[in-house]
């Protein structure tokens, strides 16, 4: 008898149940998988610097001669900020409302602890993001510092020569590729490390658990509509795009979103829709693509959410500062990696640790992150799709 494969979804899912089922049967020896669990979240945080580096520095210097970006480029990106960041502070202000970690009570030391609840100065703040050196905030996972030095590493690469801009673009767009398939390779070890994750948190905090995760998927799914429904449809009725058309246009590359949870996926469905609805192909073939690196609306709005939901989980109370500090800081370092399965866990874990959060919240989410990612991606790909409307508005191309 031949037995179908499973994909990795299926795997992780079939780990969360083992966990679970040790867990709450097993206590002590589920308790005793800890080391599985801490193999998995070491090697997500050896994906986190060197996949920064490469992506950021393809975003930014990937386009040439910043000058040469052009009226489209700017609009563009001044559009994408606006949005991602109302995104992030609505995520910020759902996860603050609902609290769907407080309870979970996941162990953490008391040093780090008071690190991160520790109130900073603006004067720390700005010290501690300037890096003093490049190898050092890769080996100690300083996260704001790798992104300082990134930013301005691809501002001067811009203002180079072609020829010798290629060669590093070269090796980073090769970087990310290869961290693209590290990070592949590191996922096929997920069912085993969320497992024990799971097996560990349930061992010891017992089945109720599974209501703190409950209440994060309803968190998000609620935030994600407050979006869609407030933020995307005052841009439709800003910048005049019918309503009605654009939803019957963009339900199937969403649904194809939703039921894959991949951006990549819909891509060509995307283009060819919004072609159609009247966006010129000069500005479809700009936008949606540079979108997929700068615009995602869902994976940042989960990814604020996801970060203070572990500082609760944690029972580390961040003051208004260093949340603020930490969506700016998830502003810049989710740009790039749209197309990487489970991309914003890698994110998300590289955030935790520059803000001294413990990384086995990382674990206890991939538990259902595949049911928050349906959500955030669909909504990426109607934002993108948006975008390009409200773009060629701006330049009074749309001919709906």
């Amino acid at each position: 008898m031949k037995f179908p494969k499973l994909t990795l979804t299926k795997w992780i899912f079939v780990g969360i149940t083992v966990g679970l089922l040790i867990g709450w049967l097993f206590p002590n020896f589920g308790t005793s998988l800890k080391p599985l669990s801490t193999i998995f979240i070491r090697l997500i945080k050896s994906i986190i610097a060197p996949l920064i580096f490469s992506t950021l520095i393809l975003g930014i210097a990937g386009h040439g001669n910043l000058k040469q970006v052009g009226r489209m480029g700017i609009k563009s990106l001044i559009y994408f900020e606006v949005v991602t960041t109302i995104a992030l502070f609505i995520g910020l202000f759902a996860v603050n409302l609902t609290q769907p970690g407080v309870g979970v009570d996941l162990a953490v030391d008391p040093n780090v602890a008071e690190f991160a609840a520790k109130k900073q100065s603006f004067s720390e703040i700005i010290s501690h993001i300037i890096p003093q050196s490049i190898i050092e905030a890769m080996a100690h996972g300083e996260v704001l510092q790798i992104v300082l030095f990134s930013v301005l590493f691809s501002i001067a690469l811009a203002s180079i020569k072609d020829e010798k801009r290629s060669v590093i673009l070269n090796f980073c767009d090769s970087l990310a590729e290869t961290m693209f398939k590290f990070t592949s390779l590191v996922m096929k070890f997920a069912p085993i490390g969320v497992g024990a994750a799971i097996a560990v948190t349930v061992g010891s905090k017992g089945i109720g658990i599974l209501l703190n995760l409950g209440l994060l998927i309803l968190t998000l799914y609620g935030a994600l509509i407050v979006f869609v429904v407030f933020v995307l449809g005052s841009v439709m009725l800003i910048a005049r795009i019918p309503i009605k058309k654009f939803i019957a246009t963009v339900k199937e590359p969403a649904i194809i979103a939703f039921s894959t949870t991949s951006s990549e996926a819909a891509l060509p469905k995307a283009m060819e829709v919004m072609e159609k609805f009247g966006v010129p192909r000069r500005i479809v073939s700009f936008v949606i693509p540079t979108g997929y690196g700068f615009n995602l609306d869902g994976s940042t709005l989960y990814l604020s959410l996801a970060a203070i939901f572990v500082a609760q989980a944690a029972n580390i109370q961040l003051s208004i500062e260093t949340q603020i500090l930490m969506m700016l800081s998830l502003m810049v370092t989710s740009k790039g990696v749209a197309g990487v399965p489970r991309a914003s866990l890698v994110i998300l874990a590289g955030t935790l640790a520059s803000f001294g959060l413990p990384l086995e919240g990382v674990a206890i989410i991939l538990g259902v992150d595949e049911i928050l990612d349906m959500g955030r991606t669909a909504v990426n790909v109607i934002g993108n799709c948006l975008a390009s409307a409200v773009i060629a508005r701006w330049e009074g191309e749309l001919n709906v």
